[in-house]
C-alpha cells in the first residue's frame, strides 16, 4: 500500500504510514485514518473479490469513444442498478448491443480510489433470452411500418376539451391512480371509463385489443389511454403483439400510449396516436390544464377589454373632434365661403359687365361717328340744302325744274317752300 495521495492542507503534515491505526478497530477519535487510506483498503479488499458472471438489462450503453464501453446493467427484478465499464476486446462485443438487451457480463468488482468509487470492470459480454425477440420485433416493425400502420396521416389529433378518457389498465395498478390523479388535477370535471386487462404474459395482448376494440365503440369516450408502469423487456412484450398493433392503428377514437418509463419502447408507442413517456405524462397531455385555461380566458377577456375601450375612446374623440368643429359650433361659418364666392362673383360680374357696356358703348359711339359723317344731315349742318319737287324729287340739275315749278328746299333746321323764277 502506497502512501496517501495528494497535498497536506497548509500547516498539516501527513504522518507516516507506519504510525498510523494498522486494523480499522485500532482508530479513534484522535487517530483517525485519512481518507486516502479507508479508500486504499477498500480498494485492496475489493481486489481480492473473485471474477464473476451478473446478468441484467442494459438501460443505458455508451460505446462511443474507441475502444472503451460504458454500460448501466440494472435487476431483471429489482430496481437496482450497477455500472459497468471495459476496454479492447470488450468494448468491441459491447458495439453490437443496445439499450433494452439483456446480457450476462464477465468481470472482476473494481473500486477508483479517486473518488471511492464501486464499478465493475467487465472483460465479456453475451446476449441471453431476448436476442430472437428483438429480431422477431424488429422483422414486425419492418413488415407493419410496411404496411403503412405507423404513417403520420393516419394519426388522429386529441381532442382539446375531452369529456370522458378511456383508460386501459391492469387491475389496482399504481398507472390507473396516476392518470386518474393527474387528469383530475388539471381538469376537475373529466370522467373515465377504466376498462382492466393483464398487461403481461399471454393474457395481455388478446384483453388489451378486447379493450381498444370495447371503448371504441363508445360513443361517450373521447380519448384513449393505455397505460402501464415500467418493467423489463418481457414484461412489455406484449404491447408489441402484432394484434394490439393492428388494433391501435385501426381505432378511430384517439389512442394515446403510456406503456412502461421514457427509455421503454415498444410497437404499439409506433402505432398510437401520442406516445406518452409515462402514464403520468399521458394524463398531463390528454387533459388542459384549468389554470392555465383560466389564465388564457382571463388574458383574452383583458384584450377583448382593452380593444372595446379603445374603440369607445377613439369614437369619442371622432364625436369630440365634430362636435368642436366650427361647422356645429358656428353654423354661420358654413356660409362663409360660399358667401365669398357669391360676392367675388358679383364683382367679377359687374366688372366683366362694365367692360361689355364700355365696349359696346365705344363700338357705338364709333358707327355714330361714322354715320354721323356720313349722314346728308351733316352736309345740311354746313350750310347745304337738298332741292325736291313737291312729289320728293331731289332736283340735281336746272333742267329738271321749269318756271313758276313750286319747290321744296330742305335746310339744317327745316324746310322752305319756294318758286321757280328762271332756270338755266
Amino acid at each position: 500500500m502506497g502512501a496517501p495521495a495528494g497535498p497536506a492542507p497548509s500547516g498539516l503534515a501527513p504522518k507516516p504510514l507506519d504510525q498510523l491505526p494498522r486494523l480499522a478497530r485500532d482508530t479513534t477519535e484522535e487517530d483517525p485514518w485519512p481518507v486516502s487510506v479507508l479508500s486504499q483498503k477498500y480498494h485492496d479488499a475489493v481486489a481480492r473479490w473473485p471474477g464473476a458472471w451478473v446478468e441484467g438489462q442494459i438501460v443505458e450503453i455508451n460505446t462511443r469513444r474507441s475502444g472503451s464501453a460504458y454500460l448501466t446493467l440494472r435487476d431483471n427484478f429489482e430496481d437496482i442498478s450497477i455500472n459497468v465499464m471495459g476496454f479492447r476486446a470488450f468494448a468491441t462485443q459491447a458495439r453490437e448491443f443496445r439499450q433494452g438487451d439483456r446480457v450476462v457480463v464477465h468481470g472482476r468488482p473494481d473500486l477508483w480510489i479517486k473518488q471511492t468509487r464501486l464499478s465493475f470492470m467487465a472483460d465479456r459480454i453475451k446476449r441471453v433470452g431476448t436476442g430472437d425477440l428483438k429480431e422477431q420485433i424488429d422483422q414486425l416493425r419492418r413488415k407493419l411500418k410496411g404496411e403503412g400502420l405507423f404513417d403520420a396521416e393516419n394519426k388522429v389529433p386529441l381532442p382539446e376539451f375531452p369529456r370522458r378518457i378511456g383508460l386501459i389498465c391492469a387491475p389496482k395498478a399504481r398507472a390507473e391512480g396516476d392518470v386518474i390523479t393527474n387528469a383530475r388535477l388539471r381538469w376537475p370535471t373529466i370522467e373515465f371509463s377504466v376498462v382492466h386487462a393483464h398487461v403481461q404474459g399471454p393474457q395481455c395482448p388478446p384483453e388489451v385489443v378486447e379493450a381498444i376494440q370495447k371503448l371504441d365503440a363508445d360513443p361517450a369516450v373521447d380519448v384513449i389511454i393505455v397505460a402501464r408502469g415500467g418493467g423489463s423487456f418481457e414484461d412489455l412484450l406484449g404491447f408489441s403483439d402484432e394484434s394490439v398493433v393492428r388494433a391501435t392503428a385501426a381505432c378511430v377514437t384517439p389512442i394515446v400510449s403510456a406503456i412502461g418509463h421514457e427509455d421503454d419502447w415498444t410497437l404499439i408507442d409506433l402505432a398510437a396516436d401520442l406516445r406518452a413517456s409515462t402514464p403520468t405524462d399521458a394524463a398531463k397531455r390528454v387533459v388542459p390544464d384549468l389554470v392555465e385555461q383560466e389564465g388564457i380566458i382571463q388574458e383574452a377577456r383583458m384584450r377583448i377589454n382593452a380593444r372595446i375601450q379603445n374603440m369607445v375612446e377613439g369614437e369619442t374623440r371622432l364625436i369630440e373632434g365634430y362636435a368642436n368643429r366650427p361647422s356645429l359650433t358656428k353654423p354661420q361659418t358654413m356660409l362663409d365661403k360660399p358667401q365669398r364666392l357669391v360676392d367675388e362673383s358679383l364683382v367679377r360680374l359687374d366688372i366683366a359687365l362694365r367692360r361689355i357696356v364700355d365696349d359696346a358703348s365705344l363700338t357705338v359711339e364709333k358707327l355714330q361717328s361714322s354715320l354721323t359723317a356720313l349722314s346728308p344731315q351733316s352736309t345740311l349742318d354746313r350750310g347745304y340744302a337738298v332741292v325736291q319737287t313737291l312729289d320728293g324729287k331731289v332736283v340735281v340739275s336746272p333742267q329738271q325744274v321749269q318756271a313758276d315749278q313750286d319747290l321744296t328746299l330742305t335746310v339744317k333746321e327745316g324746310r322752305i317752300e319756294t318758286r321757280v323764277v328762271s332756270g338755266q
